[in-house]
């Protein structure tokens, strides 16, 4: 549901928090990391090729939606078995942390436009947060890599809760640290996992796709919003949403 609404989609069962007025900022606003501020996926999914290359193994687009979103120790599970190799969860978890840090300090992180600069935007009109399912060392190294180590007033990964996307805890997490209640949350994602994520927490979803792994249709049936390009998403209200952006089918 938008910020603006007075239903409730909260999987918690308890009375709906105040949402924001529709020209007062959100509470907070959650971004995930990869493909919304980041265009990290080709990265990623490079890295996990040729890590089952040297096991003799494919890794494909096919294989993508298996670790979207997930924690650490779920997508390595599910290269585990997806590939079909002895090789134990933690060892292809720490395979695959190393080779994608390694690549972001030599290369660093291919940035989206204008979303570096909408993020401080935001930082100054309300709180923020980061809710990535990345391992932490990714996250501190593609931080680092656009500039924006320091503007978060919180920073999660999912590694750091039970269950990692589409489950809500990261973005839980996420809220409490801001101290902001989930219905006064924005949440800013480009995969189903997370806006799936953002719905069972409770909170208003905006999907912002990335042209190099485009949502599915579900994402854009269960976003509240969609919006091509984050930098037109400034002020961070509910009004300029209704303004700027689509509506999901979500609301």
């Amino acid at each position: 549901m938008s910020g603006a609404s007075t239903g409730d989609h909260s999987a918690s069962g308890e009375a709906a928090e105040p949402t924001p007025a529709a020209d007062r900022a959100f509470d907070a606003v959650i971004f995930d990391m990869d493909g919304v501020l980041v265009d990290t996926e080709p990265i990623w999914e490079h890295v996990r090729a040729a890590f089952a290359r040297r096991h003799s193994r494919h890794w494909g687009p096919e294989d993508h939606p298996y670790v979207a979103g997930r924690s650490s120790r779920e997508w390595a599970a599910a290269m585990r078995e997806r590939l079909g190799i002895a090789a134990g969860e933690d060892e292809i978890e720490r395979a695959i942390v190393v080779d994608v840090v390694e690549v972001l300090r030599r290369d660093g992180a291919p940035p989206i436009a204008g979303a570096a600069d909408a993020v401080r935007r935001i930082a100054g009109q309300t709180r923020t947060a980061l809710a990535s399912s990345a391992h932490r060392e990714i996250i501190a190294a593609t931080l680092a890599a656009v500039g924006l180590d320091g503007t978060f007033d919180a920073v999660v990964s999912s590694d750091d809760v039970a269950r990692g996307k589409p489950n809500p805890d990261v973005f839980l997490e996420a809220a409490r640290r801001v101290g902001v209640p989930p219905r006064g949350c924005l949440v800013v994602e480009d995969s189903l996992n997370g806006v799936l994520a953002g719905r069972a927490a409770g909170m208003t979803v905006l999907l912002v796709p990335i042209e190099s792994f485009p949502a599915p249709p579900r994402a854009v049936e269960a976003a509240d919003w969609v919006l091509d390009r984050l930098e037109r998403f400034d002020p961070p209200t509910p009004a300029c949403l209704a303004e700027v952006a689509r509506p999901g089918g979500g609301r």
